[in-house]
């Protein structure tokens, strides 16, 4: 198996409902967002997926979000835009469009609220 990553991010604000403390009020991040894929083989050109490839189906996915308030982003609108609902829901996406590409799955979604915390979320075999 093979195994790769990219990263790249985007800005926005959000606040947590229910939530009390500081992190109930409307506040703001760059989050960096890190893409995991796995790959049972390479294809005739010896590599997996095209790196550029990866990074722009990601950011098709964070452009979403991007400059935005996630409580009024859907399915954020519903549910907590918290680190492990935003790496989920990126996870789901990326699932989806990567069904075209045979032999190969997102294995783990990690994103990054500052320098110091982040949330992975991948799913188990």
């Amino acid at each position: 198996m093979y195994e790769l990553m990219i990263e790249t991010g985007f800005a926005s604000a959000h606040q947590l409902r229910g939530y009390k403390g500081k992190c109930e009020n409307l506040h703001g991040h760059n989050w960096k967002v890190q893409t995991y894929i796995v790959a049972e083989r390479l294809n005739e050109i010896d590599i997996a997926i095209d790196f550029h490839d990866l990074k722009a189906m990601t950011n098709e996915i964070i452009s979403q979000l991007d400059h935005t308030c996630l409580n009024d982003v859907f399915p954020f609108t519903e549910r907590n835009p918290s680190s492990e609902n935003i790496a989920r829901w990126i996870f789901d996406s990326l699932k989806k469009r990567l069904v075209e590409y045979k032999g190969i799955a997102v294995s783990a979604v990690t994103v990054w609220e500052s320098e110091t915390a982040s949330a992975t979320y991948y799913e188990e075999d």
